[in-house]
């Protein structure tokens, strides 16, 4: 009876550590299948934006025209910095792999500055656009130009919140199987971003300049 007693000792508590295990591996599976679907849902908004974008964007109601407005070396520069911004978060990842901690809060913070500097050159912008009377209500072209590419300043901005969010928790409880998880999804969301910009820059700034 003492020998069972020990033997159900030893099995019980890799038991409980596999069970445990398995249902991490469950939750982290079910928490990407989320984050999946929410960047589908969020690719569909942007489609429709850039949709709405193509119909308006020869409406300018006698005000500018592309040509007029838009600084291309400015937009270039920005497009650089996002860019750049996803090779430093995959940087990031590597560094996660290795366990290496901060040096992922190094290259997660060096993302977050790259971005914020991307937000801050896009305010600069619509700030330069509005003084000149370039304002949303003036023209259907203005309107969509203004709502498709503040809509992707916002998800940048809600990105850097992320990253300021992930640079606490790591702090504070490493990379656990937890953080890491957020980190990937962050990582699926910032690529995203850099995706629908290029897109962004080619429909928006690149061929209204050809027009």
């Amino acid at each position: 009876m003492a020998q069972l007693e020990q033997a159900q000792a030893a099995v019980d508590p890799t038991f409980h550590l596999v069970e445990a295990d398995d249902h991490d591996h469950e939750t982290g599976g079910a928490t990407l299948l989320g984050f999946w679907i929410y960047l589908m849902s969020d690719a569909l908004i942007f489609a429709a934006l850039f949709a709405t974008f193509g119909v308006l964007s020869t409406s300018y109601a006698g005000g500018p025209s592309p040509r007029e407005i838009f600084e291309l070396p400015l937009v270039a520069l920005n497009t650089a910095i996002l860019l750049v911004s996803s090779i430093t978060y995959g940087f990031a990842m590597l560094a996660m792999e290795r366990g290496a901690v901060r040096t992922t809060q190094a290259w997660l913070a060096v993302t977050g500055l790259l971005g914020a500097s991307f937000v801050g050159i896009e305010l600069f912008e619509f700030g330069a656009l509005i003084a000149e009377g370039a304002t949303p209500q003036r023209s259907g072209f203005l309107s969509g130009f203004f709502t498709l590419v503040g809509t992707h300043g916002l998800h940048v901005t809600v990105g850097i919140i992320w990253i300021v969010v992930m640079l606490v928790q790591i702090g504070q409880r490493g990379l656990i199987p937890a953080n890491k998880r957020r980190l990937l999804c962050l990582s699926m969301f910032w690529h995203f971003l850099d995706v629908v910009w290029i897109g962004v820059f080619s429909f928006v700034y690149l061929l209204g300049m050809l027009r």
